[in-house]
Order: structure tokens, then sequence, then C-alpha cells
């Protein structure tokens, strides 16, 4: 028999103030780069507002609620969390950790008899709870130990099964659940995370302290749509994609392939998340003349694949969305491939 628990974040979003980011859900402190609650749209009440309300009215959602029902009904016992704090999934993670090792790191259990389902209303939030796994078990650098391989920086993460909370998610813009192809049904999650079996899948880590899943994109269009320039110097491994001198209108940064497209420009040809490499494509507007001499703009696509990628801004700031949270880039942001580092109960 095992013990399951069902893991929901107390807040949809995984923006700086949020669960999973260094900040609060709901009811705890948000942090201090957090937006100031008092900004707001006309007619909208603020984000701390808005925040209470959400948290006052917070239930268990239908899918949550038929998933610990499954999970019953095959035997397990059944624990319903919902964290609104990087401290409360720390308290849920603190669970799956092993016996006490000679070094004194904190290490996972690989034979323990509890299991986690991750109930996600996003790939951000699914991202959340990863990034505190690595945060619980990647070891400093000074403190690594002989029996971590060679090509990681942390030890295999305990499996997680994925209760995706929007089914629309599964249709046109697919969240990575839907990419993986992991099931949806609160039912069949049940069945994958008791009968399953743990499917690994590669990680990126960066160097500003966070996790990618899928993927990345930089870049950013006007009010009209249309695609804004940016420079960029972007390495892969030793593979120079730009310099920085030419303008760019995207960067991808793809693990699976929630960007492999933009509009209808193919950016990323085959990113897959369990072959151990990152694929990197840059947008660069290129002017060309025809036969007779007039000038018209040819979209240049240029792609690498490796184990590392940088991004270091030439001027200003670079918006971006990573596993679907905005940010913006100011400085240089590296990202590295840790292959197999964490896994989901698959049926």
């Amino acid at each position: 028999m095992y013990d399951v628990v069902l893991l929901t974040l107390g807040s949809e979003r995984d923006a700086p103030g949020a669960c999973g980011s260094g900040g609060a859900c709901c009811g705890g402190t948000p942090g201090a780069d957090t937006a100031p609650t008092g900004q707001t749209d006309a007619g909208q009440p603020s984000s701390g507002q808005a925040e209470a309300e959400k948290c006052a009215t917070e239930r268990p959602r239908v899918p949550v609620l038929a998933c610990a029902d499954a999970l019953n009904a095959r035997g397990a016992r059944v624990e319903t969390i919902t964290a609104r704090s990087d401290a409360e999934i720390d308290a849920v993670l603190a669970r799956f950790d092993g016996p006490a090792r000679p070094d004194g790191l904190t290490w996972p259990d690989p034979d323990s008899k509890t299991r986690l389902v991750v109930a996600t209303a996003s790939d951000g939030q699914l991202r959340a709870v990863l990034r505190r796994l690595v945060k619980r078990y990647a070891p400093a650098p000074s403190k690594r130990p002989a029996d971590l391989p060679g090509n990681r920086t942390l030890p295999d993460l305990p499996p997680v099964a994925v209760l995706p909370l929007d089914p629309a998610r599964g249709g046109t813009h697919r969240d990575l659940a839907a990419q993986l192809g992991l099931p949806r049904d609160p039912a069949a999650v049940a069945a994958a995370v008791l009968e399953g079996t743990p499917r690994r899948l590669d990680l990126l880590r960066n160097d500003g302290g966070s996790v990618t899943l899928d993927g990345a994109l930089l870049g950013a269009a006007d009010d009209a749509g249309r695609p804004l320039h940016w420079r960029a110097r972007v390495e892969v491994d030793d593979t120079i994609l730009t310099d920085g001198a030419e303008p760019l209108l995207a960067c991808a940064v793809g693990n699976a392939g929630g960007y492999a497209t933009l509009d209808d420009v193919t950016l990323l040809t085959a990113p897959d998340p369990a072959d151990g490499r990152v694929e990197v494509a840059v947008a660069v507007p290129v002017v060309v003349r025809s036969a007779w001499g007039r000038k018209r703009v040819r979209l240049e696509v240029r792609r690498a694949r490796g184990r590392a990628v940088s991004v270091l801004p030439r001027e200003g700031k670079v918006p971006y969305l990573d596993d679907g949270v905005e940010g913006e880039l100011t400085r240089k942001r590296s990202w590295w491939i840790e292959p197999g580092a964490w896994a989901v109960w698959s049926s």
C-alpha cells in the first residue's frame, strides 16, 4: 500500500512573489520583488485584494477530488495538501528524504513508499515544485559526492505524477503533460502513480537559480503584434549562433516542444526531453536583394544542439517566457542540461 500526497499550489501564478519563486502563495508573506498591491488596471481590484479573495474561496478542484477518490478506491492512503508558500512545498518534499548519509547530504529515498501527485493549472506550477526539489537535493559544488554522475549536478529526483487541471491545455495550446502524452483523466493519473513506471526526463537548470521543464522563448512584440528587434550573443556549447551585432526577432531554448514554432515559423525541429541535449534557435531578419534590385526581408533561422546555452543581452531588457512564466532578461543567463534528472509516472 502506498501513501500518496496530492499537492495543489495555492496560487495559479508562478511569478515574483508567487508560490515557488521565493515569495508566498495564499496566506504567506510576499517577497521583496513583489509588485505593489496598489498598482492595478482601472476598475480592477489590487493584486493583494484579488489574492485574498481567491484564498478565501479556495476549494479543491473537481479533478483533485476525483483523483483522490480513484486513489482511495485502489487502496492508497491519500492526503490532499494545498501549499501556499515555498516552505509548505518543502514540508511535503521532506517526506521523500532518504536515510542519513555519511557525508551529511540530504538525498531522496529511491525506495520510498510515498508517491507525489502535483495538480497543475500551468506548467509554471509544476516547475515551482521541481525547483524546490532541486533546491532540496542539489549539493553545493564544494560538497559534490563521488557517487554523483559526472554529467549531473544533482541526484535522480523523486518521480511525480501530473494531474492537469485545465483540459483545454491538452488541445491546441498544449501543456507539457500533453506533449509527453501523460494521462489527463483523474482515474488514469491515479492508475499511473500506483501501477505505472517512472519515465526519466532531462531537466534544464540555469544560473538564475531556477529550472526549465519545457523551454524558454525570448523576444516580444508591440501592441500591433509586430516582433521587436533586440540583440544578444547566443552560444550553444562552442557554437556561436549570433555575436550580438545583428538584430534578432526571437530565440527559443527547447527541452521539449512548447516553443518549437512561432506563428508560422518553425524554430525548433526536433526537441526531445530525454535525449540529453538542449535545442536552441535564433530567428534573424536578413535583408536580401532580388534580381531586380528590390530589397526584401528574409527570416533566417539558425539552430544548434548541445549541453549548455548562454544568452547575453547587448542592450536593454529582453522579455521572455520560461515554461509560460513571464520575465525580463537584463544580464547573461546560462542553461545547462541535467540528463534524466527528473521523472514522471507514466502508464
